[in-house]
């Protein structure tokens, strides 16, 4: 009796069969710009004869943003187009999915690609589903080895290792390349770090250290050349820096004034020029000094007597006046008059012809 019992709990599993996705949830971490293989695996029923449809799912790690459909799979078509952020880069990695294999490709990860992934897969009555966990990381890169501080003996300096960029959680790892290896005792504890601190340096310090950084994803390395020696003579330094200031401060003052100096004399130069200029009188015409010198004349003759003309006849008419006899004013555009002789007749004297003067200003 007790066995008939057992067989009526457990029924056949051929009886109880329907649509079961045989992939399990699990989680998965990829590089950021590889492709993320998403399983999704299936077996049908006897009495599941329903039309196959297929659908992906995307819940962003960021909890404000809905579900969003990236790809589905119904009437035997396929739709990638929901999704902008992954268009082109989700594919499914059958060719015929009513074999059973419903799994998907995210090429090119993206840092916005990191979520909740879930398959459905639906042939009614059966209906089955499954969550996939994506974690993108980034690898290290550009990672930078460098010393802080002056790599003299006696000092205290720090040799850093520190990449651009890089998933958490970091792990680092110090070598040192040359000197057989040896590391200083001082430094064993800290080859695990991203800063190793060296006190009171010494030259077992000197070396080519080599650092190794990586995360689940991959790595990245660097490499740095120590020199611990002997300290420089600072004081000799700073006072040869202190005598190069001044003496270049000294030859910008001679230069400025130098340039100062020459412009004071060009312009002095100038305002001398301009003064003499001014002060030279405009040179005496000689035809203007001739005919002041005429007309002065001819007003004379006008009131001669006869007892005067006798000493008057004596003058040289073609005598030329000196210039430094001073100008009459005179108008320019009035020809000059002649002067009409007087009666001598009536006073008993003799007629004389009186000079006159032409337009030019010579004497006729």
């Amino acid at each position: 009796r007790g066995f008939r019992c057992l067989v009526c709990v457990f029924p056949s599993p051929d009886v109880t069969r329907s649509l079961i996705i045989t992939s399990p949830d699990h989680m998965i971490e990829k590089a950021k710009g590889e492709t993320a293989y998403l399983p999704c695996k299936f077996t049908e029923g006897p009495e599941d004869q329903g039309p196959l449809d297929i659908e992906w799912l995307l819940s962003p790690a960021d909890n404000q943003k809905v579900d969003q459909v990236i790809i589905l799979y119904s009437g035997d078509k396929i739709y990638d187009d929901y999704y902008p952020d992954l268009k082109g880069r989700v594919h499914f990695t059958s060719s015929d999915l009513k074999s059973g294999d419903a799994s998907i490709n995210v090429t090119n990860l993206q840092l916005s690609d990191i979520g909740t992934y879930q398959c459905k897969v639906k042939k009614a009555p059966g209906v089955g589903n499954k969550k996939i966990q994506l974690k993108v990381l980034v690898k290290p890169s550009g990672t930078r080895c460098y010393v802080d501080g002056s790599e003299e003996i006696g000092n205290d300096f720090k040799l850093k290792c520190e990449p651009k960029e890089g998933s958490l959680p970091l792990q680092y790892e110090w070598q040192k390349l040359s000197n057989s290896q040896k590391l200083p005792t001082a430094l064993v504890s800290e080859m695990t770090s991203s800063v190793i601190t060296v006190k009171n340096a010494t030259t077992e310090y000197s070396g080519t250290y080599k650092c190794t950084v990586s995360n689940r994803v991959g790595s990245d390395q660097c490499q740095l050349r120590l020199d611990v020696v002997p300290p420089s003579n600072r004081a000799g330094t700073i006072a040869g820096a202190i005598i190069g200031t001044l003496l270049a401060l000294m030859l910008i003052c001679v230069i400025i004034f130098c340039c100062h100096k020459k412009r004071r004399e060009e312009k002095y130069e100038k305002e001398v020029h301009h003064d003499i200029r001014e002060d030279v009188p405009p040179p005496k015409s000689r035809t203007s000094t001739a005919r002041s010198y005429i007309g002065s004349n001819h007003s004379s003759l006008g009131s001669m007597s006869p007892s005067n003309m006798e000493g008057y006849s004596k003058t040289q008419y073609n005598q030329v006046p000196s210039e430094d006899f001073e100008r009459a004013p005179q108008s320019p555009t009035l020809p000059p008059a002649k002067v009409a002789a007087p009666n001598l007749s009536r006073m008993g004297a003799v007629p004389v012809m009186i000079p006159a003067q032409s337009k030019d200003g010579s004497i006729v």
